[in-house]
């Protein structure tokens, strides 16, 4: 019984809830992925050329112009909470300023905007006020520790062969990073292949769990595919027919359906 509830567990997951966020968060970065990104000096970035930026805000449509680094430091604190150590802070500095240039040099499909605020679409954004807000003791110096971060690494960004990279960053990639076609499809980025991340099973949400019946299962399983059929009393009713380089599930039956990790 711990063997099928760990199967649905670690199946479900994949087929139903990591699809979907990613189908959401990154359905513009497919397209920039395949994009010629032009050449661009990116040892130390000038802020020639984009030292302010253009922010959609999503909730109004309104558009605010920010100087780049302090929308910087409004995107780290979205994005990871200050009690980090101040080198993943920093290190979470460069990944959003990458991703934000990229962004603009790709082209953006936000009309007069370089990026939007949608944790959904681009990344996590909120204003100093509305962090500070949120805090409940030592904000100034909660503050100060983001700015110092972002100052110490003021003009940096990740380059690939001369060119910006497509700074991909999460969380938590549960031990192991994925190549990206087996994510989003598309083909794959030679800076982003499989490798081993050590030390993540101390995050609190390295793992979890999930319970339900049988016919909870099939009607979940049914929702997406309504041709579905599983005869839970035959033992080979769930099948894992492939798995991804990073070690996650790419390919499972379920009964009488087979499904992909994605469609690309």
């Amino acid at each position: 019984m711990k063997k099928v509830t760990l199967y649905i567990l670690m199946v479900v997951g994949i087929c139903f809830l990591i699809p979907i966020f990613f189908t959401v968060k990154f359905k513009f970065e497919q397209i920039s992925s395949e994009a010629e990104v032009p050449e661009l000096e990116v040892e130390k970035y000038s802020y020639s050329d984009f030292g302010t930026i253009k922010l959609l805000h999503a909730s109004s449509n309104e558009i605010e112009e920010k100087p780049l680094d302090e929308y910087i430091a409004e995107v780290v604190s979205a994005e990871m909470p200050v009690d980090y150590e101040l080198e993943a802070l920093k290190a979470q500095s460069v990944s959003a300023r990458t991703y934000t240039l990229y962004k603009i040099i790709s082209g953006t499909p936000h009309g007069d905007a370089d990026i939007c605020d949608s944790a959904n679409c681009c990344q996590a954004w909120i204003s100093k006020e509305g962090r500070m807000d949120r805090w409940q003791d030592n904000k100034q110096e909660k503050w100060n520790k983001i700015v110092e971060a972002v100052n110490a690494t003021v003009g940096e960004v990740v380059s690939h062969e001369g060119k910006l990279i497509n700074a991909f960053f999460h969380a938590n990639s549960g031990g192991m990073t994925e190549n990206v076609n087996d994510v989003w499809g598309g083909r794959n980025l030679a800076y982003l292949n499989p490798v081993e991340t050590v030390g993540e099973d101390a995050y609190p949400q390295y793992a979890s769990e999930v319970s339900m019946s049988k016919d909870e299962f099939l009607s979940k399983l049914k929702s997406k595919y309504s041709d579905a059929s599983v005869n839970f009393d035959d033992d080979n009713w769930m099948e894992i027919k492939e798995y991804t380089p990073g070690k996650r599930v790419k390919k499972v039956r379920f009964g009488n359906k087979e499904i992909a990790r994605h469609r690309g």
